[in-house]
């Protein structure tokens, strides 16, 4: 038995296939939809299993011809030629999670860190990239090029591609595996639809939390001018002058631009002694209309959400070794502070799709937006003995607002001509982050006054501002071409050529609150609050004053491009029954530099690190399909992994996600990968299939974080370990079981699925005694000197396990889940030198999730009910060596619980 079905480029298989569920609805009086081009099968499926996947290309994917050996069952994981997981709609709304970060971490091999980053089989974001309906995305993180998943709604989303083996046709950064989001399809019939949901949190709704007044606006996610740079600093900035006293700006100068700050509304931090509920609303609509022949279509969707969380606990920091009382050495908390702090998160997204079909071709246009606001108060109290003292405590205060963005617009042609097919596809992107009015406050405990106090002469840290912006673009195109050769044999040849270019612009200012002749405020004025202390009334009687830091400390301003030019050539053919391979290279040519900028016309000049490099990259797949039911395949290939733009740049900068400082390395390189993978497959009924993998990996040149501290701060950079290895293995139980047999009334109109996956992944750095690695400095030193051979891969969990227990209803929509996740503690963060690694314990969640749909008005109503981390996990990062612990980070997470209803119209 042999069936060829047409993939007009299969990285966005998901598109027609799981679009909306209107759209998959074909009434039983009507016949089926026709199939578009031309579609060959030895033996003829039913009607309902006939499925036509027609997508756009990624990065030059062509239309390619998928040959299907053995029994009739229309899955996409069996019909590809690669190693995949599908994300449906389906599946995507029974995991109920909010964003696609959180319902991709079920996916086999999947893991989340951080909330954010996916890894693929324990290989960091570094090594996977993400793609929007297989066109490239830039990011809003300015400490990453890796688009961050969280902020992508699965209102927006209907479908998720995971393909883990490269293939020719996919981008060169390929290391775990490349991850492609697809957005809502355009409807067969009319559809509109209302939802709303409210929600809280077990350690935040209702309870004590710490808020800032901020804008109006801030509900809704944006500010309403507030925030914006003052025009005397922003004249300051673009002359080119460095904002203190001396010959370009008097004291009266500086007096008025610090006055121009807006103070007490992002500087004070006010108790709420009931945190609002998290809310939601969302509203999605789409039509499609018969314009002679052909045929035009539109989907839109948007959404609006606010969620809180407040999170309170413990923050140490251990800056070596010490012997302990027994003789052994261990670790003590040199820093040691509780903490509590509070986030506002609200996010805006919408959709508009637009879609025409004439004859055998189809042009698609895709508009998505996205903004993602986060509002944080945030106090840090406790002893830092290595830098202040032993005995009094110190106190700071934390205010922040950041807004992410991105706006992307894609066109895609796909036309077909016979066994000749020509995908066309351009995109626009832009991403923009903006960080203003960064405020931190340090305070000391002064036994002389029984009080905290700031004297604004803390080594520069008693009262900082921060301004920063990024703004991000990403463009490009492609064109593929495929055809099928008129063999005896289905042969397939596909080419393609794909441009990229991503230009990134991040500036940062930083800038310091201290009195104009650097002398220690008054004791009864360097009491006050935060809000008192740097009011204008200060500013013109205490001489408080800013001055600009930039440059000397925090990060600047510096100006990265990636441009990519790539080529590709592949086959896939049946050599013989039952026997498919699918071979192809790459070239991809790839130049990348990161440009500092001087800001300050006494600065040098900037320098400028670049990668020039081109790659033959090959990749093949071979497919043995020895039963009806199961087949076999072994892939090897070999692809890249470029450094992260601030990895290169040599400044400082504050990792906001870990709070962190780290700076960049300007002599990083490449890392060069050669990956193999064998996967059993066995499709033993409908919707069912058990899938058992082994995968082998060897990355020369990976890039790894180095930690130390220096004059009593932690500090992080980047080195090329010599080699690193993983290795692994994967299996998968997917089926339903009909529930009639047991011969109870409640079940016998169910169906229970059983859906569970478990990865073992071990990876180790290998450090010879004779290698050596280029520190930022551009020494070569020994790299066992910052690395440890044997040490895992940052990021890597051994055990990763993922349950999923549903019930279904036969006809109608209700649906009741346990989901069940356990992932084995992974390393976070290298400890500085001569401490263990940092390790971060995700441990077991357990979530419920119910979906049931009733009539209300005479209009199907869908009623939802979730339940998160039931088991009260806590998120734990510590290090630990023999009998002693450090808390790097730990803080209870809570139980999360929400309801909310969708109405269809």
């Amino acid at each position: 038995m042999r069936t060829t079905v047409r993939l007009s480029a299969l990285f966005l298989a998901t598109t027609a296939l799981f679009g909306v569920p209107v759209a998959a609805q074909t009434p039983p009086d009507e016949p089926p939809p026709q199939r578009k081009g031309p579609v060959v099968f030895d033996e003829e499926l039913p009607p309902e299993e006939d499925v036509e996947v027609v997508a756009p290309g990624a990065g030059g994917l062509a239309a390619d011809e998928i040959v299907v050996i053995g029994r009739r069952i229309p899955n996409i994981v069996r019909s590809t030629p690669s190693v995949i997981s599908v994300l449906s709609t389906a599946e995507i709304a029974r995991t109920g999670e909010g964003d696609i970060a959180g319902a991709l971490k079920r996916v086999t091999g999947l893991s989340l860190v951080g909330g954010r980053y996916v890894y693929v089989r324990g290989l960091g974001e570094r090594y996977s990239s993400a793609l929007l309906n297989g066109l490239p995305l830039p990011s809003p993180e300015p400490l990453r090029r890796v688009v961050p998943l969280d902020i992508f709604p699965t209102s927006a989303i209907a479908s998720s591609l995971v393909q883990k083996t490269f293939s020719a046709n996919f981008p060169g950064e390929f290391g775990g595996g490349v991850i492609n989001l697809t957005t809502r399809s355009i409807p067969a019939e009319r559809f509109v639809e209302l939802s709303a949901a409210v929600g809280g949190n077990t350690q935040t709704t209702g309870l004590l939390g710490y808020t800032h007044r901020g804008s109006r606006l801030d509900v809704l996610g944006w500010d309403n001018g507030t925030r914006r740079l003052p025009s005397l600093i922003e004249s300051a900035n673009r002359s080119g002058n460095r904002l203190i006293i001396g010959k370009n700006f008097d004291k009266k100068y500086l007096q008025d631009a610090t006055a121009s700050l807006v103070n007490a509304p992002t500087t004070l931090i006010q108790r709420n002694p009931n945190i609002p509920a998290d809310f939601d609303v969302g509203l999605s609509a789409g039509n499609s209309w018969d314009v002679g022949e052909d045929r035009f279509g539109i989907v839109v969707a948007g959404g609006w959400e606010q969620n809180w969380r407040t999170r309170g606990g413990i923050q140490q920091v251990a800056f070596g070794v010490t012997i302990q009382p027994g003789g052994e050495p261990g670790l003590n908390a040199d820093q040691d502070y509780r903490f509590l702090s509070t986030d506002m998160n609200v996010q805006v997204s919408g959709l508009l799709g637009l879609s025409y079909e004439f004859g055998d071709h189809k042009i698609r246009q895709t508009n998505l937006f996205v903004r993602d606001s986060l509002k944080e108060a945030r106090i840090v109290k406790g002893l830092d003995p290595v830098n202040i003292s032993e005995t009094d405590p110190i106190s700071r205060s934390f205010t922040s607002w950041f807004e992410r963005q991105l706006w992307t617009s894609q066109l895609v042609g796909e036309f077909v001509f016979g066994d000749l097919s020509v995908n066309a596809r351009g995109v626009y992107a832009q991403s923009k982050r903006d960080s203003p009015y960064e405020r931190v406050f340090f305070y000391r405990f002064e036994p002389a006054v029984n009080g905290f106090v700031n004297d604004l002469r803390a080594n520069g840290t008693g009262a900082r501002i921060s301004f920063s912006e990024l703004d991000d673009i990403v463009y490009g195109g492609g064109l593929d071409l495929g055809y099928s050769l008129p063999l005896p044999r289905p042969v397939r040849l596909s080419a393609g050529v794909a441009y990229t270019f991503n230009d990134r612009v991040s500036e940062r200012r930083d800038y310091v609150y201290r009195r104009a002749d650097g002398s220690a405020l008054p004791p009864d004025v360097a009491q006050q609050r935060p809000d008192f202390l740097v009011s204008d009334f200060n500013t013109y009687i205490y001489d408080v004053v800013l001055e600009e830091v930039t440059g000397a400390e925090g990060a600047a301003l510096y100006d990265a491009r990636l441009e990519v030019w790539a080529g590709f050539v592949n086959v896939e053919a049946e050599i013989l029954d039952g026997l498919r391979v699918v071979a192809g290279v790459r070239y991809e040519d790839g130049s990348q530099r990161v440009t500092t900028i001087p800001v300050f016309t006494t600065d040098l000049p900037g320098t400028t690190t670049r990668i020039d490099r081109g790659y033959f990259l090959p990749g093949g797949t071979v497919t043995w399909n020895f039963a009806p039911d199961m087949q076999v395949r072994l892939s090897g290939s070999r692809t890249i992994a470029r450094p992260q733009f601030r990895e290169q740049a040599p400044q400082q900068y504050l990792d906001i996600d870990t709070d962190r400082t780290a700076f960049g390395n300007p002599f990083l390189v490449d890392s060069q990968l050669m990956n193999f993978d064998g996967r059993y497959e066995w499709f033993f009924a409908d919707e069912a299939r058990v899938t058992a993998a082994g995968f082998y990996k060897r990355i020369n040149n990976p890039i790894e974080p180095i930690s130390f501290e220096s004059g009593g701060t932690f500090l992080i950079t980047f080195a090329n370990a010599p080699r690193a290895s993983l290795y692994g293995g994967e299996v998968e139980f997917v089926r339903f079981f009909p529930l009639d047999r047991l011969n109870l009334k409640l079940l016998a109109d169910r169906r229970l699925l059983v859906n569970a996956n478990y990865t073992y992944t071990k990876s180790r750095l290998d450090v010879a005694a004779d290698d050596v690695t280029i520190n930022p400095q551009g020494q070569a030193i020994p790299a066992s000197d910052v690395f440890i051979n044997g040490a895992p891969l940052v990021g890597q969990s051994t055990h990763v396990a993922n349950l999923e227990l549903g019930l279904s209803a036969l006809e109608g929509l209700s649906e009741q889940t346990l989901l069940i996740s356990y992932a084995s503690p992974r390393s976070s963060q290298r400890g500085p030198t001569g401490t263990p690694d940092f390790r971060e314990r995700p441990g077991l969640m357990l979530d419920f999730v119910a979906r049931q749909e009733v009539r209300f008005l005479g209009r199907p109503l869908e009623l939802s009910f979730e339940a998160r981390n039931l088991t009260g996990t806590d998120f734990r990062e510590f290090q630990r060596l023999n009998n002693t612990e450090v808390l790097i980070n730990q803080y209870a997470l809570g139980r999360s619980f929400q309801a909310g209803a969708k109405i269809k119209f």
